[in-house]
């Protein structure tokens, strides 16, 4: 199957070296250390986990690592080609499987599960997210925990960054919630929703529960070059994202939010 989406696409030309760009980067392993800890901790108990916009399966693999049962999507038939790879250089006897699929087309999807993942802003690429909260009402149980990393709608790093380098627009590009992105020629759509509004799309079948900065004091990806000159600045910022990322004037003004939504007791999809 090849991808069918403009986003699905132009991941599939990023899949080659996604990892070094991301994930194996100083920044991308704090950031994305900062979800799984809190990951771990909500999903403990809850064996089946599906998970959303897998990229190159790093998440995948760590969550079944330690013993949840994994199925992980994602568009890009590169992301997901690159994953099996991995799965099975790195874990193949591990419960997981990596299918192809987009979060539209969840309704394919029959089987049910006790939580669901997505991780550094897949769902930003998705525009109908109130079809997306229903059809994962339909395929978990009460008191599933969704657990949704996102991207801001107002990033201070961001904003402050670009403004430096004399970019305003690139400075204020997700402030209008919807911004039109290129990857590698693709145009994709990225959707920026606040606080109130994700709140207000998963209400009908989630009770949001907690919310903390990722990315407060960590700069985003794009900084990496400058704070791999400074590593002893960027373990001072991993500990004042520790200490600041859940209070309420900041939680969302990182890079990303993270999002615990919890599936409560007589919603109906």
């Amino acid at each position: 199957m090849i991808a069918t989406t403009s986003a699905g696409q132009a991941f599939d030309t990023l899949a080659k070296t996604y990892d070094s760009d991301f994930t194996n980067t100083l920044i991308g392993r704090a950031q994305r250390s900062a979800v799984l800890t809190d990951a771990f901790r909500i999903f403990k108990g809850r064996p089946r986990i599906l998970e959303l916009n897998c990229g190159t399966g790093e998440d995948a693999l760590q969550l079944s690592g330690r013993g949840w049962r994994v199925l992980a999507l994602d568009a890009s038939q590169q992301m997901i080609a690159r994953a099996r790879f991995r799965k099975l250089r790195e874990a193949p006897l591990a419960d997981l499987r990596f299918q192809q699929m987009r979060t539209e087309d969840l309704s394919r999807i029959e089987e049910t599960f006790d939580g669901v993942f997505s991780n550094f802003s897949g769902l930003n690429c998705v525009e109908n997210l109130t079809a997306i909260a229903a059809l994962l009402a339909s395929r978990t149980t009460i008191g599933t925990p969704l657990v949704f990393c996102l991207s801001t709608r107002v990033c201070i790093w961001e904003t402050a960054w670009y403004l430096l380098h004399g970019k305003p627009a690139k400075a204020f590009r997700r402030w209008p919630g919807r911004h039109r992105t290129s990857l590698q020629g693709n145009s994709v759509d990225v959707f920026y929703w606040s606080l109130s509004q994700l709140q207000t799309i998963f209400a009908p079948f989630f009770t949001l529960r907690e919310v903390r900065a990722i990315g407060l004091f960590v700069p985003p990806s794009y900084v990496e070059s400058w704070i791999a000159n400074h590593p002893w600045l960027l373990r001072m910022m991993i500990g004042l994202d520790s200490f600041f990322s859940r209070l309420p004037l900041l939680r969302t003004l990182g890079d990303h939010m993270l999002l615990h939504f919890e599936k409560t007791e007589g919603a109906q999809p």
